[in-house]
């Protein structure tokens, strides 16, 4: 589980990095500039996840033809073929759903001036989105013949790229003027583009995988596999959907609040986030490794990986919980400039915001591990709905009672959604432990 987790998790943390890259220069250039990023990108991320679950539908479709072995290279390449057809059905009214993001967070309550440069930065930021879905659609097949490292190599090809695109275009320069949050949008854009050029060319390379032939044939039409792509994508996408759309409602209710909320609320959710990637790379692999299982029939193996894929994750998230309660202060004042104005309120907001991610950190990475185990099985629809009961039903209502008539502000809402991801890690488990023992898996045995 390690060997296959631990490329995963940094090519999570690399392509993390992107936007990461973007929230540390914008929030150099002003606290404007970082809380209308953060907006925006809240923003683009919720409308993001159906393309994004029609991507992650691929990982465990060709984990389990991989399994099964009969048969499995013309299997996979289908596989991947519909998963790049079902992201480009969903792009285009994404793009049109995007295009209209300043519009949108007018209507959600939001400054004029935030929702403006909200509205620059995503129309940049979503060209680069198809190349992101095909990305994590190829990945998802690596994972699956347990050879991720090709995905790793392009993902730090793509940051070492991110970082002199954003110097060059936000603040200008080679006859390129200040471009500001767009030029944050274009950098991100192109080096998707960059990425998924580049993962192509290496798996068109390496003698083992070009034996797939992946965009062999792209053009034919595969309506069974699209199918099941749907059927196992679109409650993905939902999932994500509903967690990330929790945490973008929230960023608007810090916006009710005023610029210095975002900033601090951009500040812990990027920590957070950057932890979480960990969980969720040991969750992508405990995907293939329990699909795998049970395209083969191996009951006990599937169970197996799944369970040591949640020790891991229980484990790492622990410790991250201690980093960011004990030193988050420190680490907040690394996004900000102490001569900008609000700058010191920023941080000190952002470090009480740190605690409460702190405190969840190990319920938000035995979610996701749990989540990307049942992948592996292909169930999807059930997961979505308890997402949806723990963030929406219990943890959101309940932070907003504890930010306004609780008087608890932004802190009163990350507790609400920490209570959700409790919650959801619970249910959670408990459906991985009734399905891994249960009938879903065939009893005969296989050498793991």
């Amino acid at each position: 589980m390690l060997v296959l987790a631990w490329p995963l998790v940094l090519t999570n943390l690399t392509q993390f990095a992107l936007t990461l890259t973007d929230t540390v220069f914008l929030g150099r250039l002003g606290t404007q500039e970082l809380a209308a990023a953060t907006l925006g990108m809240n923003l683009f991320f919720a409308a993001l996840a159906p393309c994004f679950g029609l991507a992650m539908a691929a990982a465990p479709m060709t984990a389990q033809t991989r399994g099964r072995g009969h048969g499995f290279v013309r299997g996979m390449r289908r596989d991947v073929r519909a998963a790049f057809w079902a992201v480009a059905g969903a792009t285009l009214p994404i793009w049109l759903l995007l295009w209209q993001a300043e519009a949108l967070l007018l209507a959600l309550g939001q400054q004029p001036a935030l929702a403006a440069l909200a509205g620059d930065y995503v129309r940049a930021l979503m060209w680069g989105m198809p190349c992101f879905c095909a990305f994590v659609a190829l990945r998802g097949f690596l994972a699956a013949e347990q050879r991720p490292g090709a995905a790793l190599v392009v993902s730090c090809f793509g940051i070492l790229l991110n970082i002199p695109l954003n110097l060059w275009l936000i603040h200008g320069g080679l006859g390129v003027p200040p471009l500001g949050v767009v030029g944050a949008g274009i950098a991100s854009s192109l080096c998707n583009l960059a990425m998924l050029a580049g993962l192509l060319l290496l798996i068109a390379r390496d003698r083992h995988l070009r034996r797939f032939r992946i965009l062999g044939r792209w053009w034919r039409f595969d309506a069974s596999r699209l199918k099941e792509t749907a059927v196992i994508g679109l409650p993905i996408a939902g999932s994500m959907l509903l967690e990330i759309g929790v945490f973008a409602f929230a960023a608007l209710v810090m916006g009710w609040m005023g610029a210095l909320a975002v900033a601090a609320h951009a500040i812990a959710v990027q920590l957070a986030s950057a932890t979480f990637m960990v969980p969720m790379g040991i969750g992508q692999a405990a995907t293939a490794r329990v699909g795998l299982a049970t395209g083969a029939g191996d009951r006990a193996a599937a169970e197996r990986a799944g369970w040591v894929a949640l020790a891991l994750g229980a484990g790492f998230m622990a410790f991250s919980a201690a980093l960011l309660i004990l030193f988050g202060g420190w680490i907040a004042w690394g996004f900000l400039d102490a001569a900008n104005p609000g700058a010191a309120e920023t941080a000190r907001l952002a470090a009480a915001l740190l605690v409460v991610a702190g405190l969840f950190q190990l319920a938000d990475g035995v979610q996701a591990v749990a989540s990307g185990a049942l992948r592996g099985l292909k169930d999807t629809r059930v997961p979505m709905l308890l997402a949806g009961f723990g963030y929406w039903v219990a943890g959101l209502p309940l932070g907003l009672l504890l930010a306004f008539p609780g008087g608890l502000g932004p802190v009163g809402v990350w507790i609400g959604l920490a209570v959700g991801l409790f919650l959801v890690a619970g249910l959670m488990t408990w459906r991985w432990r009734g399905l891994s023992r249960g009938d879903r898996l065939t009893a005969r045995r296989r050498p793991a």
